[in-house]
């Protein structure tokens, strides 16, 4: 994001783990795409328009129209973001993905799809020119378990010399240590996922600590001023079983509470503007934020 007053005083001078009771109103991993979609519609009310990356876009459930998470965005109002790229290495997938763009087309408003594997789109996107210093970009990483290698991860941190790419990152903690198993002929996947030799250590670690150790990660190795994990439970297993931590990384000291109320918010009505110029900013105006 760009750089702005600081809305929130109150906020830690440094990142804290966060640690959760069993949820009210649980995000379960069929309504995640309503957190992502909540959250960036926080996220351009600050930014006033933006770029939007997503990695794994196609729909994960096709008979759920509002558990798409590059639908919801795309559709979202206002619509201030401007610039889309959307990645899908399905083939199955890809038809509805350009249908979405065609249906989505207005004026002065870029969304491409890129066929195959993100971590070689990337390159491309990044090396485009289109995503400048002052252009406030946000990048949704919603991997089947491995599909995301830690030098994309680099390569984003780093794109921007400041307030850096703002990041979504789905870590599979319900299953990882499954995942991990089954790819033991093809270790080198792991490694690249992990971004170097020493994965084994996630081996028999609690969900809770290895999305700990992800954020520290994002935080001391790839630079981001604040990361938390935010847990993502399995409907059926109640609110007990987290299926995902989804690591939400930003430089913009608003991001956390912006976020906070994104998880609180996520399956409630959306709010009016007005109420959220109200509630986030006072009585001041959204213009020239």
């Amino acid at each position: 994001m760009i750089k702005q007053g600081n809305l929130f005083p109150d906020l830690p001078s440094t990142d804290k783990p966060l640690r959760f009771r069993s949820p009210d109103r649980p995000i379960w991993t069929e309504n995640k795409a309503k957190l992502i979609e909540r959250y960036l519609y926080y996220f351009v009310m600050i930014t006033k328009h933006g770029a939007y990356i997503d990695g794994f876009a196609g729909p994960q459930y096709p008979d759920k129209q509002d558990a798409w998470a590059a639908k919801l965005v795309i559709e979202s109002k206002p619509p201030f973001l401007r610039k889309f790229w959307l990645c899908e290495t399905s083939e199955e997938k890809l038809p509805a993905l350009y249908s979405l763009a065609s249906a989505s087309f207005q004026k002065g408003r870029s969304i491409k799809v890129l066929p195959g594997d993100f971590n070689k789109n990337l390159e491309s996107i990044l090396a485009s020119g289109a995503i400048t210093e002052k252009m406030a970009t946000f990048c949704l990483l919603d991997q089947h378990t491995f599909e995301c290698e830690w030098k994309s991860l680099q390569a984003l941190a780093v794109h921007k010399k400041d307030n850096k790419i703002e990041l979504f990152y789905f870590l599979a903690t319900g299953w990882l240590d499954r995942a991990i198993a089954a790819t033991t002929r093809s270790q080198h996947i792991v490694k690249a996922w992990w971004g170097g030799d020493d994965w084994k250590k996630l081996l028999g670690m609690r969900s809770f600590d290895r999305a700990q150790l992800f954020a520290s990660r994002f935080r001391l190795e790839l630079g981001y001023k604040h990361a938390h994990a935010w847990p993502i439970y399995d409907r059926e297993s109640g609110a007990r079983r987290v299926m995902y931590h989804m690591i939400h990384a930003s430089d913009h000291d608003e991001a956390p509470k912006l976020m906070s109320r994104a998880y609180r918010k996520a399956n409630e009505p959306k709010e009016e503007l007005a109420d959220v110029q109200r509630e986030l900013f006072g009585s001041e105006s959204f213009h020239k934020r």
